[in-house]
C-alpha cells in the first residue's frame, strides 16, 4: 500500500493569520457592544414605563379620586348607619346581594374578594351618591374664617431666630420662581407643607411605642394638619394641572425638606415646629395676595371645584375666592397648633402634658 504526503501548496502568512484574528475579534466586540446597547435600551424603556406615569405623567389624577365609592360586594350583610354633620345627613350602607356581583353603573367596578370587606355606600342628605374616595362625609367641615390672618410670632430666642430665617432663606427664591403664578405657587407649597405634620406625627407615634406612654392627642393633630394640607393638594389640581417639570421639581423639593425636616425634629422638636409655624405663617400671606388678585380682577375667579364644595361644606355657588378663604384659614390654624406646640417645649415641656387641640381647624 503506497501513501501519499499532502502537501499543501501554499504556507499562509503570518500577516494574513494576524488579519483574521483582528477582524474576529472587532465582530465579537461589535456584536457585544450591540448587544449591551439592546439591554440598556430594554431596561431604561422597562424603567421609563414603570416611573414616567409616577413622576413627570400629566394625565389627571381626579378620575381617580373621583371615582364612586360605591362598589357592590357579594355574601356581605347589610347595614345602615346615620350619622349627623355640621350641616348636612349623610348615610352609608352595604348592599347584599347574590354570588355574581353586578355592577350598578358604568363608573363602577366590582371587587370580589375572599376577605368579606365590604367598602359602605356612602349617599348626601339629597340621596345622592358620595363621589369622593379620598375623604369621607364626617370629615367634612366648615372653615372658622374669622380667625386672625394678620398673627407674627416675633422672633426673640436663638430658636426663634434660626427658624425665622431658615424660612425666610426658603421664602425669597419661591417667590421668584413663581412670581404672580399663585395657582403654580400654591400647588407646590401644598407638597411641602403636608410634610411637618406627617414627620411629627411619624416620630411622635415611634417615640410613644418605644417609651410605652401615651402622647396627648398629638400624633392625631399633626396626622390630621398633614391630612388637610393634602386635601388642599387634591383641590387644586382640580383647577390646574401640573406640568411634567413641576412635577420633577416638587419630586426634588420634597425629597430634600423630607429628609432634612427629619432630621432637624430629631434634633429639635422646638425649632421643628417652630419652622413649621413661620412657614404657616408665610402660607397665609401668599394666600392672602392670591385672594387680593381674585379680588381685583387680575385672575379669573373661576367656580369652585365640587371636591372643594363637598369639603368644606361651601354653598354650591361658591368660587375659587371663597375656596381661597378657607385655605387660608386652615393655614392659620396650623400656624397657631405648631407656634403653640413650640412653646410649650421651649417652656421645658413635653407635648404630652398638654392635651393636642384635635379638630382645631
Amino acid at each position: 500500500m503506497q501513501y501519499k504526503t499532502l502537501i499543501p501548496t501554499s504556507t499562509p502568512s503570518p500577516s494574513n493569520h494576524q488579519f483574521s484574528y483582528n477582524t474576529f475579534f472587532l465582530s465579537l466586540d461589535f456584536e457585544m457592544n450591540r448587544n449591551n446597547i439592546a439591554m440598556t435600551t430594554k431596561m431604561s424603556r422597562l424603567l421609563l414605563k414603570q416611573l414616567g406615569p409616577r413622576l413627570f405623567s400629566t394625565s389627571s389624577t381626579l378620575s381617580t379620586i373621583g371615582e364612586s365609592s360605591m362598589i357592590p360586594m357579594g355574601n356581605t350583610i347589610g347595614m345602615t348607619r346615620v350619622l349627623p354633620m355640621h350641616v348636612r345627613n349623610w348615610s352609608t350602607h352595604t348592599s347584599s346581594n347574590s354570588d355574581t356581583v353586578k355592577k350598578e353603573n358604568n363608573d363602577t367596578k366590582a371587587i370580589s374578594s375572599y376577605w368579606g370587606v365590604a367598602p359602605p355606600s356612602l349617599t348626601k342628605a339629597d340621596g345622592s351618591a358620595w363621589r369622593w374616595n379620598c375623604f369621607r362625609p364626617w370629615e367634612a367641615y366648615q372653615a372658622d374664617t374669622s380667625i386672625d390672618v394678620t398673627k407674627h410670632h416675633k422672633p426673640t430666642t436663638w430658636n426663634d431666630k434660626i427658624a425665622f430665617w431658615i424660612v425666610q432663606a426658603l421664602k425669597y427664591p419661591t417667590h421668584f420662581y413663581f412670581q404672580k403664578k399663585h395657582i403654580h405657587h400654591a400647588v407646590l407649597l401644598e407638597t411641602v407643607a403636608a410634610v411637618p405634620g406627617m414627620v411629627g406625627g411619624m416620630l411622635l407615634h415611634t417615640k410613644s411605642l418605644r417609651r410605652f406612654e401615651q402622647s396627648g392627642g398629638w400624633i392625631k393633630a399633626l396626622l390630621e394638619e398633614a391630612e388637610n394640607e393634602r386635601m388642599h393638594l387634591m383641590t387644586f389640581i382640580d383647577v390646574y394641572e401640573p406640568k411634567w417639570h413641576e412635577r420633577a421639581l416638587v419630586f426634588a423639593v420634597q425629597g430634600v425638606f423630607f429628609n432634612a425636616y427629619f432630621l432637624a425634629y430629631l434634633a429639635s422638636p422646638k425649632l421643628a415646629h417652630r419652622i413649621t409655624g413661620y412657614l404657616e405663617e408665610e402660607a397665609v400671606n401668599s394666600y392672602t395676595e392670591f385672594l387680593n388678585d381674585l379680588e381685583k380682577g387680575v385672575m379669573e375667579d373661576i367656580p369652585a371645584p365640587a371636591i372643594a364644595i363637598d369639603y368644606w361644606c361651601l354653598p354650591q355657588n361658591s368660587t375659587l375666592k371663597d375656596v381661597v378663604r378657607v385655605i387660608r384659614a386652615d393655614e392659620a390654624h396650623h400656624r397657631d397648633l405648631n407656634h403653640y406646640a413650640s412653646d410649650i417645649q421651649c417652656q421645658g415641656h413635653e407635648l404630652k402634658e398638654y392635651p393636642a387641640p384635635i379638630g382645631y381647624h
